[in-house]
């Protein structure tokens, strides 16, 4: 560790008028506002950055000390600085330089104020006065919206599905169809998605059709993992979509391993990875996001903050200013979103896409949105929260509702396209169903292929015990799957 001392006049007036290199965008800016360690895309890749002024040797690390979260942040620093601070002594440490100080002071646990919330319309639906928002066309949108519809059509229909015990489980996303959808619209099908399992409107987005989701849910022959998962649990090559795996927060380490492969490979392309607010107690998500940190991995991270973990709310998760914090701690760059905007989440992903392909770094970001729906065909949430709260989002924040007035604004949709559409959608999905019940199961043997080239003798052993069981117990087992 090396200790100097620096009294040079031109270090502490270039420091002093160059601090804002190291600040944030105001955070009263109109348009999405990312908290960085850096103000702009531009001070990043500037050519000050690159070559600091000759007087300050080839030291990165010095020049790239000062971070702070905003320009007014900067100078009340800079008051702290001025009052207590050794301006003329300083620790060159790995990272660097740091200021020395004669006042013991903590770091508070905490801001005085909350990171704002980005978005574009308010609760009725009209654009919030002088913002910025990445235009969109009525093609689109009404895309947009009809995803909206169907997702929400689908939750519905298969819920009731599952309590007519046609299906053995299910998640619904009632609630949270706009960041849903929205942040699928504004990725491309090159980017790859490993999701939680609260995303199915991504994937039908893309285009995985009715009867493909019924297929899943059902475990028929037709659905692409034979049978072997949970229904809700999609997957599909096809559309870059990674298979549902239920353990919390295991896809955020792999999608930063998957994005660093894009890196390397030089894809014009990212990873797209969503979790809920519990996932960020786990510990897969504090390595992976130090991970795609340190590596500057092209992956978004989408973090659908509803409030409740099944039971657990956010009260009692953390302690931080939600999930937007923890990335600016690993040095990602964050913004918080209102996730039942579906402009405000299009916008903020389709910047969040460019950063992180044309940067080349990771951003985070945290959508404010609410579970309406149980957290599973298991739950009964009404034994933790109130029906009160339920009520009030799923009627006065209600993300489909408030983006239909939108389109309706512009002339876009009328009440019989409404009636049209939803009737469509239901008959389209009781008939999926139905042809779904029809098709044959899988075979017994799927139960253990597709793990080894040669299987093992243990899982032979497995197969052949599972057959003389079912033979000697046929009551006990599906008589549907072919044996």
């Amino acid at each position: 560790m090396a200790i100097w001392f620096r009294k040079s006049i031109k270090i502490t007036h270039y420091l002093k008028a160059n601090r804002a290199l190291w600040g944030l965008v105001n955070q009263t800016c109109r348009s999405p506002c990312f908290h960085s360690n850096f103000s702009s895309p531009g001070s990043l890749n500037g050519e000050n950055y690159r070559n600091p002024p000759s007087f300050l040797g080839n030291s990165t690390t010095l020049y790239g000390s000062r971070r702070f979260e905003s320009v007014k942040a900067g100078r009340q620093a800079e008051l702290q600085y001025d009052d207590g601070c050794h301006q003329d002594q300083a620790l060159d440490f790995p990272g660097g330089t740091v200021a020395f100080t004669s006042e013991m002071r903590f770091i508070p646990e905490a801001s005085r104020e909350r990171i704002p919330c980005y978005r574009v319309l308010d609760d009725n639906g009209n654009l919030i006065m002088h913002n910025s928002y990445v235009e969109m066309s009525k093609e689109d949108a009404l895309k947009m919206y009809s995803s909206m519809v169907t997702l929400q059509t689908m939750d519905t229909i298969f819920y009731e599905a599952q309590r007519q015990g046609r299906i053995s489980f299910y998640v619904t996303s009632i609630g949270e169809e706009a960041i849903n959808i929205s942040s699928a619209a504004a990725l491309t099908p090159e980017d790859v998605i490993l999701a939680q399992y609260r995303e199915p409107g991504v994937l039908l987005w893309r285009g995985f059709t009715l009867q493909e989701f019924a297929n899943q849910c059902l475990g028929n022959k037709a659905d692409y993992g034979k049978g072997r998962q949970m229904p809700i649990h999609y997957g599909s090559n096809k559309h870059n979509y990674f298979t549902i795996s239920s353990p919390i927060a295991t896809q955020l380490p792999q999608a930063v391993g998957a994005a660093y492969s894009l890196k390397m490979d030089g894809k014009d392309a990212c990873v797209v990875t969503y979790f809920g607010d519990g996932g960020s107690s786990e510990g897969d998500f504090h390595a992976a996001l130090n991970f795609a940190a340190v590596m500057e991995a092209p992956v978004i991270f989408i973090c659908r903050n509803n409030g409740w973990a099944i039971s657990t709310p956010t009260s009692e998760q953390f302690r931080s200013d939600g999930i937007v914090v923890k990335g600016q701690a690993y040095g990602i760059r964050s913004i918080r979103v209102d996730g039942n905007d579906a402009l405000a989440a299009y916008s903020a992903t389709r910047a969040a896409r460019e950063m992180a392909i044309n940067e080349q770094r990771p951003v985070l970001i945290e959508a404010l949105t609410y579970r309406v729906g149980h957290h599973s065909t298991s739950d009964d949430s009404t034994k933790y929260r109130s029906v009160n709260e339920i009520d009030h989002w799923k009627t006065s924040r209600d993300p489909i509702a408030r983006f239909r007035r939108w389109v309706d604004g512009n002339g876009w949709w009328n009440d019989k396209d409404e009636l049209e559409l939803r009737g469509k959608v239901r008959k389209q999905l009781l008939h999926a169903i139905q042809v779904a019940e029809k098709v044959e199961k899988p075979q017994l043997s799927d139960l253990f292929t597709d793990v080894y080239a040669n299987m093992p003798s243990n899982l032979i052993e497995q197969e052949e015990a599972l057959r003389q069981s079912i033979k000697r117990h046929p009551q006990d087992y599906p008589s549907d799957v072919p044996v």
